[in-house]
C-alpha cells in the first residue's frame, strides 16, 4: 500500500474537488466499465476529454475549457444551443477522476455524492451503480469491496440532464415553458423576468463529493436541539443519531460528545464531556438519544443586530472497543429559541428569537452564481455582504437551491436568519401562463425524499427560521399534507408555549424534541400564506418598479402585515457594464418624452437581454434620472443611477420601519443580488461590486436610526433595539448649494422605548420663506452625556414641485478636503484605513461644540486616524505627487495625510472609494482593473463642512498586483489614489 492510501485509510473524509476530467458522452467509444479498467483516459486531458469543474456544471466545464463563450457577457448567451435545440444527449458529460484508498482491516469506504444534477451512472474499478434521480437528495455508496488493494481506484460518472429541461418560448417567461417542474430540480433554468435560460439547466456534479472511512460504526445525521427554561437561564442540548453497524459481529462501542465554546483565537473551553456505552446489533441502525446536557445561562445566538452570534462547537465521536475510533461528526450550533406566529394587530407573521420579536428587514435570495460555481469564499462574501446592509433574514426562494451548508454556516457567523423554500413555484407549478404542472412534480414521493434529506441536511444551523412549501403558491395538496406532518412543531416549540412553562414537557412528552424531523421551526405552506402578503395566497406581493420615494411613507402603499416581496431598480456602477458588455453595450437608454410629459426609457438590445428596469414608469413616475439632468453618457447615467439607487432603497426600508409593529411586522426586498450580469433588482451585481443602494439599505436598517419620513416630513427615531434609549437628542442641519448653513437645530432630549419609532418634531425648514430648491439636511442622533452619535443621516432633497438639476452645476465645486490613510498587509490581505475630513468653514450657525463639528464614531464604531503628518498638494501635477507622497509602505509605517486644496466651501457630497490594479485602461480596449470583492465599512458618503469620518477597507489583492484605493465623488473628480 502506499503512503498516499495509507494515509486515505485512516477514520475521516476526503473531499475530491481537484483533477476531475471531463468529456461529452457522444464523444466518448468506450463504457464506463473500460474507462475504470482498462482505457481510462489519459491524464493530459487530451480530446475529448477536458478538465472538469467539479462541483460545478456543465456549462461551467465547457467555459473553463474556452469552448463556449462567458454566457454571461453581452449577448453570448444567445450564441450556445440550449438543450431543447440540442436534446439532452449533448448535455449529457462523463466526469473522472482517480483517488487514493485502500481497504485495511475493519475500515469501511463510502463514496458520497451531495448534489447531482439530475441522475447518473457511477464506475468505480468496473462496478457500476445508478445514482436515481433528483437533484436535492444525497447519495451515499458503499464501495468497502470494490477498491484496488494497491490503493489506485479509477471512477467515472455518467451525469444526465433533467428529465423535462423544457422549451423556452420566443417571448421568454417565468420559467420558459414550465417543463422543469415535472422534475425535482431548480426551476429559473428556464429563464424568468430576471434571469436568461441557462442552456444545460444546471446539469452536473454541483456539489460536494466525498470519500469517508470508518470503523465498524458509523454516524448519520445527529439531530441538534435546544430547549429552555427559566426565562432562558437554563437550557439544555438534545441530540438524536442514527448508529450502523456494518459488521456481522455485536460492536460494544463508547459514544463520546463533546460541547466548547471559543473563547479567543485558539481557545476553547470545554462545557460537556460525556460519554455513553452502546451495544449495537450485527448489520443493523440504531437510533440512539443522547441524555439532555444540562447548560446554565449559554450564550445565545442572535439574528443580526439583536446581539452576539454565538456558537459551541458539538463533536460526537464512537469508538469500537478494541478497535479504536470508528466515526466522528461535529458541527456548530447556535443555542437559541425560533418563534413564527401570525400577529392579532397587523395581521403579518411575526418572529421571535429568544423571546424577542424581530423586526425583519432583508431580502430574497436566489442563489450565487447561475452557473453554480459555489465557493465557500464567494459564500462569506455574499452574507457578510447582507450583514453589512443590516439585514436579518434571507428568504431562499423556491424556485433556485436548497441552499449549501456553507450558505447556512456563513449564516450562522453573521446572523442572517433564511427562510427555506422547497422547489414549487406559482409560475412553474400550476399558476402561469400557460398553466401547466397543476399537481406539481411528476414524482411526488420523489419531491418528498428530497424534501426529507434537504432538512436532515440544514436543520441543524441556527440561523435556519422557517420553512416554506413555494413561492406564490402551495404543493399539491398530498406533498402540502406530508410537509406540515414532518414538520409539525414539537409541543415545546409551539409559539404559544413560554419558556417559564416548558419544563412540564421533559415529563409530559416522552419524545425528545431531537427525535422529531425538525420540530423546532415553523413551516408555512407558501410565500403568500399564513401571515405574509394577505395570507389568502392572492397575489398582493410586489411592486418591483421605481417609486417616488416618498411612497414608501405612505399609509396606502401596500396593505399587509409582511410583504416577502418589493422590488426596484438595481444598475450596477459603469465600470461592471463595461466588464460585463461589449462596447455596443455602453450606450445608455433613449429618453422617449410622451404626450403627458411622461419619459419612456427605451434600453439597447443587450441592456433589455439583461433584463434592465428603467428609472421611469410612464403614466406613474416621472424618470428619476432626468431630475437630476440629462445623463450625457455611460458613466453620467451610472453615477445618477447610483444616486437614486440610495434614495430609492432608503426610502423603502425607512417607509417600512416607520409602522414597524403598527402596521407592518417585515419586509423582504425582491431581491438582494443577480446570479448573473443581470441589471434589476441588485445591490451588489455579479462581480461582487456594491451599488450605491447597498449603503442606502445599511444606513436604513441600523437598530438604533434616525430618519426623516419623506411623507410627512417628520423626523422619527427608531429603536429596533430591546433596550430603552435615553439621554438623547437629535441634531438638525441643513446646508445649501452655496456652502451655507441656514438652519440649525437641536432638539430637547427624549426617551425612545424598546421596539418603537418615536416622531420628534417636524422639519421646519421646507416651509421656510427663503427655502433653497435643493438642500442638503444631516441628523444626527447622539447621547447628550458625551455627545456620542448613535446614528447620522445626511439627505439631499429639494422643495415640491423642483428637481435637482441645481446639482448639475453643484459638479464643478472643489472643497478642500484631509484625507489620511494607513495601511496594514497580511499575505495578500489589506487592511486601508482611510480618514476623510471636510475643510471647508464651518457655519456660524452651529454651535462650537456641535455634533456635526465633533470627529466622531462611525456606524462600526472605527475612530479617526490619530497620528497624522502632513503634505499638501495642489491642483496641478496632482497625479504625480501623489504617487510620490501616498506611496505608503507595511504595516508599522505612520498613517499618512494628504491636504487637497479646494476654492469652495459646502458638503462634499457623493464620494466613493473603488480598489484598483495599478493597470491603466481606456477607450474601447477596456480592462476592468477593479479588485473585487471589497468590504466597505461605509461608502457613497456625504460630509458637511468640517465633519471627518473614517472608512476601513479590507480586500484580498491578486498575486503580484499593486493595489490602489482611488476616492471620487460628485463634486471630487481629482481621483485621490492611495498607492500601496
Amino acid at each position: 500500500m502506499s503512503p498516499d492510501a495509507a494515509a486515505a485509510a485512516s477514520v475521516g473524509k476526503l473531499v475530491l474537488d481537484t483533477g476531475w476530467l471531463a468529456a461529452r458522452s457522444t464523444e466518448v467509444a468506450l463504457t464506463g466499465v473500460e474507462l475504470t479498467t482498462t482505457h481510462p483516459p489519459d491524464a493530459s486531458a487530451a480530446a475529448p476529454w477536458m478538465h472538469a469543474a467539479v462541483p460545478g456544471t456543465v456549462l461551467g466545464t465547457l467555459l473553463k475549457n474556452k469552448l463556449i463563450p462567458d454566457p454571461f457577457y453581452g449577448l453570448n448567451n444567445e450564441a450556445i444551443i440550449d438543450i431543447a435545440d440540442s436534446g439532452r444527449e449533448y448535455y449529457t458529460f462523463w466526469f473522472f477522476t482517480t483517488f487514493q484508498c485502500a481497504p485495511a482491516g475493519n475500515r469501511h469506504v463510502s463514496l458520497n455524492f451531495r448534489g447531482v444534477n439530475y441522475s447518473a451512472e457511477v464506475y468505480i474499478n468496473g462496478h457500476k451503480e445508478i445514482l436515481p434521480k433528483g437533484m436535492f437528495r444525497r447519495h451515499t455508496l458503499d464501495i468497502t469491496e470494490v477498491l484496488h488493494p494497491e490503493g489506485s481506484n479509477l471512477l467515472a460518472v455518467l451525469v444526465h440532464p433533467p428529465d423535462h429541461p423544457g422549451t423556452i418560448p420566443p417571448q421568454g417567461g417565468q420559467g420558459g415553458d414550465h417543463e422543469i417542474g415535472k422534475d425535482v430540480a431548480t426551476q429559473y433554468v428556464e429563464g424568468w423576468d430576471w434571469m436568461c435560460p441557462i442552456r444545460d439547466r444546471n446539469t452536473g456534479i454541483w456539489d460536494e463529493v466525498s470519500i469517508c472511512i470508518t470503523g465498524a460504526v458509523n454516524i448519520t445525521d445527529p439531530h441538534l436541539v435546544s430547549t429552555f427554561h427559566d426565562d432562558f437561564k437554563r437550557s439544555y442540548l438534545h441530540c438524536t443519531l442514527q448508529l450502523e453497524n456494518k459488521s456481522s459481529w455485536l460492536a460494544d462501542c463508547s459514544l463520546k460528545i463533546q460541547v466548547s465554546a471559543e473563547l479567543e483565537g485558539d481557545i476553547c473551553l470545554v462545557e460537556h464531556l460525556q460519554s455513553y456505552a452502546i451495544s449495537i446489533p450485527p448489520r443493523s441502525v440504531l437510533e440512539y438519544t443522547i441524555p439532555p446536557l444540562f447548560f446554565y445561562k449559554p450564550n445565545l445566538w442572535w439574528p443580526n443586530g439583536m446581539g452576539k452570534q454565538s456558537l459551541y462547537n458539538v463533536e460526537i465521536s464512537v469508538d469500537v472497543n478494541g478497535l479504536g475510533e470508528s466515526d466522528a461528526w461535529s458541527h456548530y450550533f447556535g443555542f437559541r429559541k425560533v418563534e413564527s406566529s401570525i400577529d392579532d394587530s397587523t395581521g403579518g407573521r411575526i418572529f421571535k428569537v429568544n423571546g424577542e420579536p424581530i423586526f425583519i428587514r432583508g431580502g430574497n435570495w436566489i442563489l450565487s452564481d447561475g452557473l453554480l460555481r459555489l465557493t465557500k469564499k464567494r459564500y462569506m462574501t455574499d452574507i457578510k455582504f447582507h450583514a453589512d446592509m443590516n439585514f436579518n433574514m434571507l428568504r431562499c426562494w423556491g424556485g433556485g437551491l436548497a441552499e449549501r451548508p456553507d450558505f447556512y454556516h456563513f449564516c450562522d457567523v453573521y446572523g442572517l436568519m433564511v427562510w427555506q423554500e422547497f422547489w414549487i413555484t406559482g409560475d412553474v407549478d400550476g399558476r402561469g401562463l400557460p398553466i401547466s404542472n397543476p399537481d406539481g412534480p411528476l414524482d411526488h414521493a420523489l419531491f418528498l425524499l428530497c424534501a426529507r434529506d434537504t432538512v436532515k441536511l440544514l436543520r441543524n444551523h441556527a440561523s435556519l427560521a422557517l420553512w416554506v412549501g413555494g413561492n406564490e403558491q402551495v404543493p399539491p395538496i398530498d406533498i402540502n399534507r406530508a410537509l406540515k406532518n414532518d414538520l409539525k412543531l414539537h409541543p415545546m416549540f409551539l409559539s404559544n408555549q413560554t419558556t417559564k412553562n416548558q419544563g412540564k414537557y421533559l415529563s409530559q412528552d416522552p419524545s425528545d424534541p431531537s427525535r422529531y424531523l425538525d420540530g423546532t421551526r415553523a413551516y408555512v405552506q407558501g410565500s403568500m400564506w399564513d401571515g405574509f402578503a394577505d395570507g389568502k395566497g392572492d397575489f398582493t406581493d410586489g411592486p418591483y418598479e421605481i417609486q417616488h420615494p416618498e411612497s414608501f411613507f405612505k399609509n396606502s402603499f401596500y396593505k399587509y402585515g409582511f410583504n416577502p416581496e418589493v422590488g426596484s431598480v438595481g444598475v450596477p456602477v459603469a465600470a461592471t457594464i463595461r466588464a460585463t458588455m461589449p462596447p455596443e453595450g455602453w450606450s445608455i437608454p433613449i429618453f422617449k418624452k410622451g404626450i403627458d410629459g411622461y419619459i419612456e426609457e427605451v434600453p439597447n438590445p443587450i441592456w433589455d437581454y439583461h433584463k434592465y428596469i428603467p428609472y421611469s414608469k410612464p403614466g406613474k413616475v416621472h424618470d428619476q434620472i432626468e431630475l437630476y439632468g440629462h445623463p450625457k453618457d455611460l458613466d453620467d447615467f451610472c453615477e445618477k443611477a447610483q444616486l437614486i439607487n440610495y434614495v430609492q432603497y432608503r426610502a423603502l426600508l425607512e417607509g417600512w420601519t416607520s409602522f414597524m409593529w403598527t402596521k407592518f411586522t417585515g419586509v423582504l426586498i425582491w431581491k438582494t443580488q443577480n446570479p448573473w450580469t443581470g441589471l434589476r433588482g441588485q445591490f451588489y451585481d455579479h462581480l461582487q461590486d456594491q451599488t450605491a443602494g447597498f449603503y442606502g439599505c445599511r444606513c436604513a436598517a441600523e437598530p438604533i436610526h434616525v430618519q426623516l419620513n419623506l411623507a410627512s416630513y417628520n423626523i422619527e427615531v427608531v429603536n429596533t433595539t430591546s433596550d430603552k434609549l435615553t439621554d438623547v437628542a437629535v441634531e438638525i442641519s441643513v446646508w445649501d448649494l452655496d456652502g451655507a448653513s441656514p438652519y440649525y437645530k437641536v432638539t430637547e432630549k427624549f426617551v425612545v422605548p424598546p421596539k418603537k419609532v418615536k416622531q420628534i418634531m417636524e422639519m421646519e425648514y421646507p416651509k421656510m420663506k427663503n427655502a433653497k430648491p435643493v438642500y442638503f439636511l444631516l441628523l444626527k442622533l447622539f447621547r447628550l452625556s458625551d455627545k456620542e452619535a448613535l446614528s447620522r443621516n445626511f439627505y439631499w432633497l429639494h422643495l415640491p414641485g423642483k428637481d435637482y438639476k441645481l446639482l448639475e452645476e453643484y459638479r464643478q465645486k472643489t472643497i478642500p478636503l484631509e484625507i489620511g490613510s494607513g495601511i496594514s498587509v497580511s499575505g495578500g490581505t489589506y487592511k486601508v484605513r482611510m480618514s476623510i475630513k471636510n475643510k471647508s468653514k464651518k457655519s456660524a450657525a452651529e454651535s462650537t461644540t456641535s455634533v456635526s463639528t465633533m470627529e466622531l464614531e462611525d456606524r462600526n464604531g472605527v475612530h479617526g486616524i490619530s497620528e497624522e503628518t502632513n503634505c499638501v498638494v495642489q491642483k496641478s501635477g496632482l497625479w504625480s505627487k501623489i504617487h510620490r507622497n501616498i506611496d505608503l509602505a507595511r504595516s508599522g509605517d505612520k498613517p499618512r495625510t494628504l491636504e487637497v486644496k479646494g476654492i469652495d466651501s459646502g458638503v462634499a457630497f457623493f464620494l466613493h472609494f473603488s480598489v484598483h490594479t495599478s493597470e491603466s485602461s481606456t477607450g474601447e480596449n477596456y480592462r476592468d482593473t477593479r479588485i473585487l470583492p471589497v468590504h466597505y465599512s461605509d461608502n457613497y458618503f456625504s460630509l458637511t463642512p468640517g465633519e471627518k469620518m473614517t472608512a476601513d477597507i479590507s480586500f484580498e489583492a491578486p498575486e503580484g498586483s499593486k493595489p490602489r484605493v482611488i476616492l471620487r465623488g460628485w463634486n471630487y473628480h481629482l481621483n485621490h489614489a492611495v498607492m500601496m
